[in-house]
């Protein structure tokens, strides 16, 4: 056994760094697709409605390990060969989407049809209306659950060591083979993954207890 030493605490860093890169990459091209996703979701065009439900169903309702093989090994196969970075973020981008366009389909419907409605009277764009009435609440009212998914998201980045991608959880189990001393280093990874995650679950209930109109914990 032997015991971790810079060289290997330097490979954790690594990780740690392609995790939260994937995690950022993952929320903002999510985040633009989301957007897309919810507006479409909320129109009243009906066959777009209806190709935003199924992009919906299609990625909430499929593990993201299964869109990862798909992406990486299935379009190999049909002879597009993408990287592992380039697959994992194609995935995480879509997944984040279909997420976060649910999540926010749901603030932008949850508002009062008052405010829509008389901004309409009013003769406000459509354009104008979202940007400056509807959208600004929807995101604050959809604050604490998105929060709450990007936790999830990255935690899920985990799931880039199956392609082979050396993101933290990858690079935990080649410094647990190289030392033989998977007790103490999968620990530290998972240290590492509460790290990240407390602070932004804390940041979420804080967020989800204003809305709610309760005090604040210190």
């Amino acid at each position: 056994m032997e015991h971790l030493g810079t060289p290997e605490l330097l490979l954790l860093a690594n990780g740690i760094k392609w995790t939260v890169l994937l995690t950022l990459i993952g929320f903002a091209g999510g985040g633009v697709g989301g957007l897309l996703v919810a507006l479409a979701r909320a129109s009243h065009i009906g066959w777009l409605k209806v190709a935003a439900a199924g992009f919906i169903e299609i990625f909430r309702g499929t593990p993201l390990l299964l869109q990862l093989f798909v992406v990486y090994y299935g379009l190999s196969v049909l002879g597009f060969s993408l990287s592992a970075l380039t697959s994992v973020a194609i995935c995480m981008t879509l997944n984040a989407s279909a997420f976060l366009g649910e999540i926010w389909r749901g603030a932008i419907q949850a508002l009062p049809q008052g405010q829509t409605e008389a901004a309409r009277a009013l003769g406000i764009h459509y354009r104008s209306r979202m940007l400056d009435i509807v959208l600004p609440q929807a995101m604050k009212l959809s604050l604490p659950a998105t929060v709450g998914f990007l936790v999830q998201l990255l935690k899920g980045t985990s799931l880039a060591s199956i392609v082979g991608f050396a993101e933290l959880m990858r690079t935990g189990a080649i410094v647990s083979n190289a030392t033989f001393n998977p007790l103490l280093v999968y620990s530290i990874v998972a240290v590492v993954y509460f790290v990240m995650c407390w602070p932004l679950s804390l940041y979420g209930r804080r967020m989800e207890k204003r809305l709610a109109g309760a005090p604040v914990a210190g």
